[in-house]
């Protein structure tokens, strides 16, 4: 069965974030995928200069509704990620709720992007529209700490106060949330990031378990943009081929982030010289280069079941 996912994101000329991000992995991966493009920019907004054009949401009703006259609206799959605008967000939830009533096995995969290391950086009338419109809709949450800590007003200082907030967001909708990095300490050291996920996995007799997962990620010391995006991607990608199994879906996409970013930051600083560091141009995602790793990425971060 050929499987569908419609994509409402940022697009690009130049370079990877959004559906640039999304779209050629899930490709290469075997996925159909409609995209909308929430915004048309030359470049993302980490260069020193970008143009371009925002969609509002009447102009994605308008896309959408030109899909639905063709009765082409069948999806299996609804991936989003950055919106900067409330309006926009709650149309896209319509969309949502619409196509769950066509197809009550949708999936939808949100990037509930707010924020990072403590800073909003959209305006912060979208955070009670996530949380009390879009999170409810969602089946598959990929939140950082600071997003987390913001959509269930509780705070993350250990482990159990994450697995704590990964069950609040259980309860609030989603079936599968993976915190995609934490500020907790790795036991590994500072040279790595803490992840985490948990699923909640109905048994055959109809009671509910939930399987949780811990992660090490290495760092790099660079700033990437669009790998939020690709994430998200992959594990809408991952968790179809593994749909009960978080473990082996966070590993495999984790692994392909390891794969990507290891390839773009070898990349970047041999274009930039010795001692230098390397621009936003040169740090754009290895996308395509990465395809061998993105079909089938050997498996280099593990994930612990706790």
């Amino acid at each position: 069965m050929e499987c569908r996912v419609l994509s409402i994101q940022s697009h690009v000329v130049r370079g990877y974030v959004g559906n640039k991000s999304a779209t050629f992995p899930l490709q290469v991966l075997g996925f159909e995928v409609d995209s909308i493009n929430s915004v048309q920019f030359s470049n993302h907004t980490g260069y020193a200069h970008w143009k371009g054009q925002v969609l509002t949401a009447e102009e994605l009703n308008v896309l959408y509704e030109g899909i639905k006259l063709n009765n082409v609206n069948h999806y299996d799959y609804v991936l989003t990620g950055y919106s900067r605008d409330s309006s926009f967000l709650e149309m896209v939830v319509d969309i949502v709720q619409e196509l769950k009533k066509a197809n009550p096995s949708l999936v939808y995969v949100c990037d509930p992007v707010l924020g990072d290391h403590g800073a909003m950086y959209v305006p912060e009338n979208l955070l009670p529209v996530y949380r009390d419109k879009v999170v409810p809709v969602a089946d598959i949450l990929t939140p950082n700490q600071f997003e987390a800590e913001l959509l269930t007003g509780r705070k993350i200082n250990t482990e159990k106060d994450a697995i704590e907030v990964m069950d609040l967001l259980h309860q609030m909708g989603p079936e599968t949330v993976v915190l995609t990095s934490t500020d907790l300490p790795s036991k590994h050291g500072d040279q790595f990031l803490v992840g985490l996920g948990s699923q909640k996995i109905v048994r055959p007799d109809g009671t509910i378990t939930t399987q949780k997962i811990h992660m090490e990620i290495p760092k790099v010391d660079a700033v990437f943009v669009g790998t939020g995006d690709l994430f998200a991607a992959m594990l809408l990608a991952w968790t179809h081929h593994h749909p009960k199994d978080l473990k082996a879906a966070c590993e495999k996409t984790v692994s392909v982030m390891h794969h990507v970013i290891k390839r773009t930051i070898s990349y970047a600083n041999a274009i930039a010289g010795p001692g230098k560091r390397p621009n936003p141009a040169q740090l754009e995602l290895r996308m395509v280069q990465s395809r061998a790793d993105i079909e089938n990425p050997a498996v280099v971060v593990e994930a612990t079941v706790l």
